[in-house]
Formats: structure tokens, sequence, C-alpha cells
């Protein structure tokens, strides 16, 4: 548990010394956008490091030896709470660019099913899946909801997490979906962090839509997303483009729908089987998700542009899956490579970054400091949010988590164990209990 104090509380200014490894993720280039192949392992390590944050940003990073003796800080250090790290490693509080928080209860019947040896279409066909959340989500009331994502939220800030993508997508009604936007913005209300939300009301076609799914596509295009961007509920527009969920024609009508009304879009792809890339390129979509099959031709395409292939390894773990994205031909051929969680309660219920980064270092073959560049300054980029979230320079959200750890490598050594024990998030301090 982390004990964090709400965002009406202000921000007191932090000064964090004597830090073993501070990771800065800063890069000295004029390169833009986001961290591609060799560029993913420049980490920008200051050793016996020191940030300063006042209200809310970061104002300084440099060594402890020169913050203490800053004209500045010496004449307002009765200002300033100072936190001595200990020789522990910080950096960048972890984006994670892809969760599905708002459900009421677990999956345990597909989990079984799955153990006797069921597929992903199996479970689905036979009413388990993303339709078996439904009916919950549609009953529960907002403050059900919102609540459930508020102490998820608290969870993921104690593995280290401040930012993060929420998305809608187990309610599958215009009302249903809304509400559950709404439970996403007020959790967020209460919690110091940042979220982003997507809607994504195209994550399956309802059982009362099927052999119609156009029909279905039409109600999320003529009146979820205009209520959604009306309301300002939704930064994002997510399909689900896949077998068994959405083909590619009625993806396109969707995104065509989010651009109309001025939301970007991002969307799940390849996850169970390939579908072409490059005809939605042209929407200049945020993110890719999954990418567990990748068409050879498109892998040029995305290498020229911003769009991130976020990849989800808690997934392909939790379904016991043999084969897991292939993120070394992606990341050598320069696609930007961002990690997250995938939370949710079919598929992957895990919101540890850490354990993200551990699948990838030991199933994706991703060095360290690869993982730690995809959780933090590419998940940022996923969220178009690089120039806030993401790396420790001045100027941007005083966002950090400290790991008690002497190495950063130890941070996806350990598997199924937290070593997180502070974050701050905007600059409010949270600490494990």
């Amino acid at each position: 548990m982390t004990t964090i104090r709400r965002k009406s509380q202000s921000q007191r200014s932090l000064l964090l010394v004597n830090i073993g490894q501070l990771l800065t993720l800063r890069f000295d280039s004029n390169k833009s956008g986001p961290r591609r192949a060799s560029d993913l392992k420049e980490l920008g390590i200051i050793r016996d490091g020191a940030v300063l944050c006042i209200g809310g940003k970061i104002v300084s990073v440099g060594t402890t030896k020169d913050a203490l003796r800053d004209p500045w800080l010496k004449k307002h250090c009765k200002k300033v709470v100072e936190i001595d790290c200990a020789g522990k490693v910080v950096l960048p509080g972890f984006v994670d660019s892809h969760t599905h928080p708002v459900f009421v209860a677990p999956r345990l019947v597909d989990f079984e099913k799955r153990i006797e040896g069921a597929s992903y279409d199996d479970i689905a066909k036979a009413g388990g899946g993303i339709r078996s959340s439904l009916e919950a989500v549609r009953k529960a009331p907002k403050s059900a909801l919102s609540a459930r994502v508020l102490a998820v939220l608290q969870d993921m800030a104690a593995h280290g997490t401040t930012t993060v993508e929420a998305k809608s997508g187990y309610g599958l009604t215009v009302e249903s979906e809304l509400k559950s936007l709404e439970a996403i913005r007020e959790a967020a209300s209460g919690w110091p962090g940042t979220v982003v939300a997507t809607l994504l009301g195209a994550h399956a076609v309802p059982r009362e839509f099927q052999g119609c799914s156009q029909k279905y596509v039409e109600i999320v295009c003529k009146e979820m997303i205009p209520q959604a961007a009306r309301r300002k509920l939704a930064q994002f527009v997510d399909v689900f483009c896949d077998q068994g969920a959405f083909n590619p024609e009625e993806t396109e009508q969707i995104f065509t729908a989010a651009e109309k009304h001025g939301l970007n879009v991002r969307a799940h792809m390849g996850q169970l089987s390939e579908t072409l890339l490059w005809p939605f390129l042209r929407f200049h979509p945020a993110s890719f998700d999954h990418m567990d099959h990748v068409n050879e031709d498109d892998i040029p395409q995305l290498a020229k542009r911003d769009t991130v292939a976020t990849l989800v390894p808690g997934a392909n773990y939790f379904l016991g899956l043999k084969e897991y994205p292939n993120a070394r031909r992606l990341i050598d051929a320069g696609v930007p490579v961002a990690l997250a969680t995938d939370y949710n309660p079919g598929t992957s219920p895990t919101l540890s970054m850490p354990m993200a980064m551990s699948l990838a270092c030991t199933h994706m073959k991703m060095a360290p400091a690869e993982a730690v560049a995809a959780a933090t300054i590419n998940g940022a980029w996923a969220l178009r949010m690089a120039e806030r979230k993401g790396s420790v320079e001045p100027g941007k959200d005083a966002d950090l988590a400290v790991f008690a750890v002497s190495d950063y490598r130890e941070i996806p050594y350990w598997f199924g164990a937290n070593h997180c024990s502070m974050t701050v998030l905007n600059g409010v301090v949270g600490v494990r209990d």
C-alpha cells in the first residue's frame, strides 16, 4: 500500500540528494521524437545525483555536491524538504500507456478454462472473455467503478507508476462507456498522478449486435465518440482490430469519426492475427499496441514515423503463450517501442511495470536499459506527453520513482517483488507503508 496526498494539497519544494544512480533519460542530441535503435539504451545516468522540484515541476538536475553548494538552496533551505536517497536508484516515474482499469471482478472462470487448454477464441465463443465483464460494469454505480479505479491507481503508484492511460471498454453501450469514462475522470481527480483517458467503445461487438457489427460501429461513431468529445471525457479513441473483434474497414470508420471530433487515435493491433498497418498511418495513430504479428512490409513504414509500438508481454505471459512480440526485430529496424502492463481482468492482471520490464528482458531479449526507456520516455511518446513526462529534466513534471536497489538493472532483475520505496507524482510524495 502507498500513502499519497491528494491533489488538493499543495506540492512541497523537494530536494532529493545522495542518489546512487539518477537515470535522467536526457538525450544530448538534436534528434527529436521517441527513442529508436541504439538510442533506446541512452539513460543519461548521473552518479551521486540530486533533483530539485518546486511547484510540481523539476527545476534543477545535477550532482549532490553541486546542489548543496547552490546559493538559492542555501538561502531557501528551510522551505525545501530534503530527502536523502541513501544511494538508491531514481528514475522518471513509469508511464503505463495501456491499461483497462474499469471493471468489477476478475475473470476466474476464464483463468481455469485456459489452464485446462481452452484458447482465447474458445473462451470468447463460450461467453467468456471481454463480453463476460459487461453485465457487471453496466449495472455498477459510477461511484463503485471510480473507487475501484482509484484503488488501482494507488497500487500502480506503489510500483513506481506516475502516469497511466486508462481505457473504458467493458460496458459497450453509450451509457456505460460514458459512465466508465466519468469514473476514470473522478478517480483521476483524487490521485496526484496523471491519467489519460481513452474511449474503447470498440473493444468487442456486444452479444446483442452479433451478426450486425456495422450497426454497433455506427453507435460508436455517431453517439459514443461525439458525446465523449463534447464532454471532454477522453483524449484518445482506441479500437481492437483483430479476428473476432473489428475488421480494418470498421476500424477506419471509427478512426475517421475520432478525427472529425478532434480525438487522437491508437489501436490494439496484431495480438491474435496479422493486420496490415500502413492504411491506418494516415490517421497519425499515437501507438499500435500488442504487435505480436507484424507484416514485414509495415516495419520500414513504422520506422519512419513517431507511432509507437507498445508491447505488453504481461498478456503473453498470462495467456501461457510460447511466442512474444519480436521486440528485437522492431528495435533493430528503428521502430520506437514502449512497454505497458495491459492491466485488465482477463489477460493481464498485473499493475507492475517492473514485471512488464522483467518479461521484456527475459522473453523479448530487450536490454535492461532499453526496458527502462520503453517504460518511461517512449511511454510518454505513446501518450503524446513527452514534453512533460518520461525524463528527469528541468521544466518537466516532477514525476519520480525511487527504488531501493543499487543498480538500475535490478529493477527488471527482481521479479515478483516490489523494490519501489517512494514515488513523486507531480511533486506530491507517496511512500510505501
